[in-house]
């Protein structure tokens, strides 16, 4: 192809020109490259933000950079070339700098003596073409090669001050801190038989001892191996400093991230089997001084009891609970800190539900545990797949209830509001520190206090404290800061069975065995809808929850503390009538 034909008018070879836009979005439908939802999404982002279409379409994930080479080479009749067809030595090198190639994303593969063959990763630059026309008194037959070949080819053939650039431009596009060679080498590392060994007895041990997260943490001294248990952190290994590369290689291998890309956080999933029983692994890396840290949240459907009995809450908050869930509209949510059990919770309630008489979806971000009958949605933030934009699609499949796995936003918010006012239930979870906090919080999203008046039906606000082990745990008498927050939890003293923990080997010598649920439902009756209407406080609200007989968070956890289920504490850990 000739210089001039390269140089397409901008009206149909400009990236950014709405009629390119529309052509090789059509083309991309053609070929059965993207949905022509996914399209209509990346055009939106186009219009936005003003970028290049073909850049968006690698930015938001839709299409690999080395998939986008190729199909930018056929849609424009080009030949697609790859790092193979680079030449054994610099073409031209006296009059060609590695800066102005790695500026232009483009190197000379072949040269005839008239002709010259440019591999471009931006075949569009046609300016950088006449340029290099021009500067060689040549003819240029235009290839397209991805990004990260381009910059690698003139970082292996061009020296000078464009080096550098070159080989950090090939890192930027592959994650590579360390060139192809430092991948294989962890590669190998990662596959050895004892790293996968190491790896697999760390997840079952994990397994058998149900904890709920492995944290992997490097040190100068080598890899610290933690596991969660019963929501707290106890060191069990600690590998050398050897094993820390090859250990978070094989993590990453096993939930498909690049092992590569060690500069930026990234997340995965793993699917394992722990004797004869599939488990779920949520991986997260994080890049810290010493190394990637490494956290796994282990996800074992067989060892939750999608139970609210079971969970531990008191009989009050379960009754008043399966009554609200009953409700064909509305809105109820869930409310907490990471990690007190809130997910577990809205599962619950929606195997309550679950029936062949209801149709039921989630939008989740991630989905924890896969439920028979029930259509769960992953958000996609980089493809414009987010809570508020399924939650409008959701709305027109027909549902009778619907689970957003949090409200973050007002535009989340409102669509919940629409979506209840319209005859839908809706569960959903929001971070804050108590029921009542949460109304405010909605509030200060924006959301008018009317709808909430008239459309959010209750709010369970939940913590997680250790269960005392059934195995050890010794009657104690009541201590007098149990005695004063009996009376400041308006609890009677009266057939109180309080413990304490001892330890022994079922327990792990910790006195603790499991974990239990403390909370406190709110319901919206009359006087909380007329507070919320009149104020809107969170004190104004708690006064009303409480006039019409709530009892709080702390008030359940001493009722379980006199129980002998859990000590005092415990329950001023999770709590705020610690002070």
């Amino acid at each position: 192809m000739s210089q001039s034909e390269v140089a397409a008018p901008k009206n149909t070879a400009d990236p950014r020109n709405a009629g390119f836009v529309e052509r090789f979005g059509a083309y991309l439908v053609e070929r059965d490259v993207l949905a022509e939802l996914a399209v209509r999404r990346a055009v939106r982002a186009q219009e936005q933000s003003g970028e290049r279409f073909d850049l968006v379409l690698t930015r938001l994930g839709l299409i690999p950079e080395a998939d986008m080479a190729r199909i930018l080479a056929d849609y424009l009749g080009l030949p697609l070339k790859s790092a193979a067809d680079l030449p054994l030595v610099a073409l031209f090198p006296g009059e060609l700098e590695a800066g102005f190639l790695a500026a232009a994303k483009m190197i000379p593969i072949d040269d005839d003596g008239e002709r010259v063959t440019l591999a471009m990763a931006d075949p569009f630059n046609a300016e950088a073409v006449s340029a290099l026309a021009f500067l060689l008194g040549r003819g240029i037959d235009a290839a397209v090669m991805s990004q990260a070949e381009v910059a690698l080819g003139i970082a292996r053939l061009y020296g000078g001050a464009g080096a550098p650039q070159a080989k950090a431009d090939y890192r930027a596009e592959t994650g590579d801190e360390g060139g192809e060679e430092d991948v294989r080498r962890l590669e190998d590392l990662a596959s050895e038989a004892p790293i996968i060994r190491l790896v697999h007895d760390l997840i079952a041990r994990a397994a058998e001892m149900q904890a709920s997260d492995i944290h992997l943490e490097p040190r100068d001294d080598g890899l610290r191996a933690r596991l969660r248990l019963d929501g707290v952190l106890h060191t069990v290994e600690t590998y050398p400093v050897s094993a820390k590369a090859a250990v978070t290689s094989r993590i990453k291998i096993m939930a498909q991230l690049n092992i590569a890309e060690r500069r930026v956080p990234q997340d995965g999933r793993i699917k394992a089997t722990v004797r004869g029983r599939e488990i779920d692994l949520r991986v997260s890396t994080m890049p810290t001084m010493n190394g990637e840290s490494v956290v796994m949240r282990l996800l074992d459907r067989a060892s939750v009891n999608l139970d609210f009995a079971a969970l531990g809450f008191a009989a009050p908050i379960r009754d008043a609970l399966v009554e609200v869930l009953a409700e064909p509209n509305g809105i109820i949510l869930v409310t907490g800190p990471t990690g007190s059990g809130k997910t577990t919770t809205l599962y619950t309630a929606l195997s309550l539900l679950n029936s062949s008489e209801r149709k039921t979806f989630t939008v989740e971000d991630p989905i924890e545990y896969q439920l028979d009958g029930v259509n769960q949605i992953q958000v996609q933030p980089k493809i414009a797949l987010t809570f508020a934009s399924i939650l409008r699609s959701v709305l027109r499949q027909d549902p009778d209830t619907i689970m957003v796995g949090e409200i973050r936003d007002l535009e989340t918010a409102r669509v919940a509001v629409q979506a209840s006012l319209t005859g839908h239930l809706v569960l959903s979870t929001v971070h804050t520190n108590s029921a009542a906090a949460t109304i405010t919080r909605l509030l200060d999203m924006g959301v008018e206090s009317y709808l909430l008046a008239s459309t959010l039906k209750a709010v369970l606000a939940q913590r997680l404290v250790r269960r005392l082990c059934d195995q050890c745990a010794a009657p104690a008498e009541p201590s007098p800061v149990l005695i004063d927050s009996i009376g400041r939890a308006g609890l009677a003293k009266t057939a109180s069975t309080p413990r304490h923990p001892v330890g022994c080997p079922a327990c792990r010598q910790t006195g603790f065995r499991g974990r239990t649920t403390v909370a406190e439902l709110l319901l919206m009756s009359t006087g909380v809808q007329d507070r919320l209407l009149a104020d809107g406080s969170e004190r104004a609200i708690q006064e009303a929850a409480s006039a019409d007989g709530m009892p709080g968070m702390f008030s359940d956890g001493v009722a379980k503390v006199l129980a002998g289920e859990t000590t005092l504490d415990e329950v001023l850990r999770v709590t705020r009538m610690a002070s």
